[in-house]
């Protein structure tokens, strides 16, 4: 599988074998000893991975049911008239399935697979970036999809990448990617980051965005074993980032189904400013935690057990 699709994950490997993720895990240290493959936080990747990135076919293969989850909870942060920017991904083409239905937003990106899914959309005005196609990802790159950036002001920006830590932030294995993404986040007031649980802890080559300049990360919940994945979540709650957690049942279908409550945000230990200068949305000051110790702490363990 891993070199079919470059890389995957413990969880979709389990699935398949129809075994815990406990053996799984097992066997893919036993393949890494033989050097056939490289193992990752929650996957392996072929040898070599810290570089490679693996391209669209192969991306699109994983942790579907998690990026699901991530675009119906992302999709809810955006209003009817706004002007947003989303770069490329297969998380974020997820998500642009679903603004199809906001009417009056705009949707700058340089994403060909953003526009696509947008394309018969009556309602939303999609603006292409310029630039060079880089056809691993179908996105557009390169200092004319950075120039045509210039000047532009949105409320939003929406990124994913190939890793999320809380010391570097988002990275990826491209530079040429990566330097757009950087331009995508200077026209936005408010980044909000889209990751599965599998890209948690994990670092590549090119930062985009720095963890200080993320306002929010939409993720999935880990699996129960994944401590280093709770530990990286309640990192970045720590260095002022909103944690919106999708459950098992947010996934499906074309969004949240009503009555469910699949979004959890975590808890901040003190005001996280928003680039324009306003408060985020649901965050809690130092005062208001100060008399609830432990409380950060409680809710990933809660995370943990659940």
């Amino acid at each position: 599988m891993v070199r079919a699709n470059g890389a995957v994950s413990l969880r979709e490997l389990a699935r398949v074998v129809q075994t815990s993720e406990v053996t799984v895990r097992r066997d893919v240290r036993a393949l890494e000893a033989e050097g056939l493959l490289d193992r990752r936080h929650g996957g392996a990747v072929l040898p070599g991975g810290f570089t490679r990135e693996s391209g669209f076919p192969q991306k699109s293969h994983l942790s579907t049911a998690e990026k699901t989850a991530i675009a119906d909870l992302a999709a809810g942060l955006v209003g009817e008239g706004e002007a947003i920017v989303v770069g490329a991904g297969t998380t974020t083409q997820e998500l642009a399935r679903r603004l199809a239905r906001v009417p009056g937003l705009t949707v700058v990106t340089n994403s060909l697979l953003v526009a696509q899914a947008l394309a018969h959309a009556n309602r939303v005005e999609v603006v292409m970036t310029g630039g060079t196609l880089r056809g691993s990802n179908y996105a557009l790159v390169g200092s004319g999809a950075e120039q045509s950036l210039q000047g532009l002001r949105v409320s939003r920006a929406f990124l994913s990448g190939s890793g999320l830590t809380a010391e570097r932030g988002l990275s990826t294995s491209n530079m040429l990617s990566a330097s757009v993404d950087r331009a995508l986040v200077q026209a936005a007031a408010e980044v909000v980051v889209l990751a599965d649980h599998t890209k948690l802890g994990s670092d590549t080559m090119f930062q985009t965005v720095p963890t200080e300049l993320i306002t929010r990360l939409v993720t999935d919940e880990p699996p129960l074993h994944d401590e280093r994945a709770a530990a990286e979540l309640q990192s970045l709650a720590d260095q002022g980032v909103e944690i919106t957690v999708a459950g098992p049942d947010a996934s499906g279908g074309d969004g949240p189904s009503p009555g469910r409550q699949p979004r959890r945000d975590m808890p901040l230990p003190g005001q996280r400013r928003t680039q324009n200068g306003g408060l985020g949305p649901q965050l809690r000051s130092a005062s208001a935690l100060a008399d609830v110790p432990g409380e950060q702490r409680a809710r990933v363990a809660d995370l943990r057990r659940r």
